[in-house]
């Protein structure tokens, strides 16, 4: 018989870690709607006592998520579980999941505290949590670098408290798929009424292993893992939510559980996901890639040809490549656009925001023939952005390149209500465009990252511009987009000076 692996998602929570990545309470709502979509059983929707903002998004996703369980983490202290409890309060599944270190260099280290203590912190923190929720996951922070005599010690102690869900942490990513599977094996096997518990797993891909690690936790027992859509994450990121499904569904042979996933959308998932925290996914990414399941070998392309299980294992519509369709032209009318915004799970909070994206959509019809979902998940964020704190306003700009000459470019911007005009030259049009912002807002920012990828295909696609700016210690992500890539680069760039200019900062710890 089948068992029931459940997918504990954390791109909001975890995800969110990445630099830049932080996300506002109405793009957490629109993701979390399309986890649910996705079929998702927990979405870790934040830390709650991270910030009173992260607490306010937690309770959204918490009021608006109906078929899946709503979580946040938090430490074993009484002021993080009650922030949490609070939280996840209006859910109609509600998780804690609370954690502390394990490992001898955490305990001694960060913790200062004896392994005595831990234990005691870890028994009194679930006892509390389970006054808001019977549903309290435990996480052995380090649990890699963890003594086994102890872990097998603190999981006994927390199942008599009343914890539901044992997680084992690989926060580092050192672990290696055989010993991580014999770790979990042994754990299951030497801890008291183990068999009462969910065993679970949450690995980070540090030496590029955080999939291979989970899976062999799940071929020696757990059935929860905890991942992230395009395996978004701190460093270098968790283990991806995408391949851990497929490689469960796909090799059924070898694994005796399959999940609840509509695996049709995991790709439009991973484009809103990366289009909402400004991280492309590469092309040559398993399952969500571009050439995931493109063929450029002549005989690969031979072989596909004549029998397509020669070399493809999957077929892309099972994980949602088909879905990217032609919905809307320049002649649909309002009532189609707001239908197709709901089959796509996509609710906007007023009329304005509807009328705004209406116009938007309208405004991009007249300069490209085909819309597709991806055009509008894209313009829907983009009105999203506007109708939150805009300092920065782009008003108009032309750019001019020519062989021989340097790139002149001219911005046009409101700034706080009032309308200021700069220009610039620069190595390229959008070297002059941002120079040209500059002398505007003298931001004094740092320029880390610049990205531009293709919202669909076709040489009228709309570009979809990346920028990462550094100041102060805090980074942020801008996003912008447009047929004109030079206007979408002025777009990410405000958007990403936008975030600067507010103040409100983060803080989540790691698990």
């Amino acid at each position: 018989m089948t068992e029931k692996l459940i997918v504990f998602d954390t791109t909001l929570r975890d995800g969110e870690q990445s630099p830049g990545a932080s996300m506002t309470r109405e793009e957490k709502i629109r993701i979390a709607r399309q986890l649910e979509k996705l079929g998702v059983d927990v979405i870790e929707a934040g830390f709650a006592a991270a910030s009173p903002g992260d607490a306010d998004a937690i309770r959204s996703v918490a009021q608006v998520i109906e078929s899946a369980t709503v979580c946040s983490l938090a430490r074993a202290t009484e002021k993080d579980i009650r922030a949490a409890g609070e939280a996840i309060r209006p859910a109609r599944s509600g998780r804690i999941h609370l954690f502390i270190a394990t490992s001898p260099i955490h305990m001694e280290r960060k913790l200062r505290m004896h392994p005595d203590q831990v234990v005691d912190a870890a028994v009194k923190a679930v006892r509390l949590a389970r006054e808001y929720t019977d549903n309290v996951e435990f996480s052995a922070e380090d649990a890699v670098r963890s003594e086994m005599d102890f872990l097998v010690r603190i999981f006994d102690a927390v199942i008599q408290a009343g914890a539901s869900t044992l997680n084992v942490p690989d926060t580092v990513g050192y672990s290696i798929p055989v010993l991580w599977g014999e770790r979990i094996r042994q754990l299951i096997e030497r801890v008291p009424n183990s068999g009462k518990v969910i065993w679970s797993t949450h690995c980070h891909n540090d030496l590029g292993m955080a999939v291979a690690n989970s899976l062999a936790a799940v071929m020696n027992g757990a059935r929860q893992v905890e991942c992230t859509i395009n395996g978004l994450g701190e460093r270098a990121g968790n283990a991806s939510l995408e391949e851990i499904v497929m490689a469960v569904k796909t090799r059924r042979d070898v694994f005796n559980c399959d999940s609840r996933i509509d695996t049709t959308q995991i790709v439009p998932t991973s484009k809103l996901v990366s289009s909402i925290t400004g991280y492309p996914v590469q092309p040559n990414k398993a399952i969500v890639g571009a050439n995931a399941f493109a063929h450029e070998s002549g005989i690969h392309q031979d072989g596909v040809l004549k029998h397509r299980e020669t070399y493809e294992i999957m077929r892309a519509e099972d994980v949602g490549w088909s879905m990217n369709k032609l919905t809307l032209g320049k002649l649909s009318g309002r009532n189609a656009f707001r239908t197709r915004l709901h089959e796509l799970g996509i609710v906007l909070e007023n009329e304005e925001m509807v009328n705004d994206a209406f116009a938007r959509f309208k405004e991009l019809a007249d300069r490209k023939r085909e819309i597709f979902d991806e055009d509008l998940q894209a313009l829907v964020s983009e009105s999203v952005v506007e109708q939150v704190s805009e300092h920065y306003r782009l008003v108009g700009m032309r750019a001019h390149s020519e062989t021989g000459l340097l790139p002149l470019a001219q911005v046009r911007l409101n700034v706080g209500g009032e309308e200021r005009i700069a220009e610039a030259k620069g190595g390229g049009p959008v070297d002059a465009t941002f120079k040209a912002i500059e002398q505007i807002v003298h931001s004094g920012a740092e320029l880390q990252l610049y990205s531009v990828n293709n919202i669909t295909s076709g040489t009228d696609a709309q570009g979809e511009v990346t920028v990462r700016l550094s100041k102060g210690g805090r980074v942020v992500n801008g996003q912008g987009a447009d047929t004109d890539i030079v206007v979408a680069s002025a777009k990410a760039y405000l958007h990403a000076l936008n975030k600067l200019g507010n103040e409100a900062e983060r803080a989540h710890p790691q698990v």
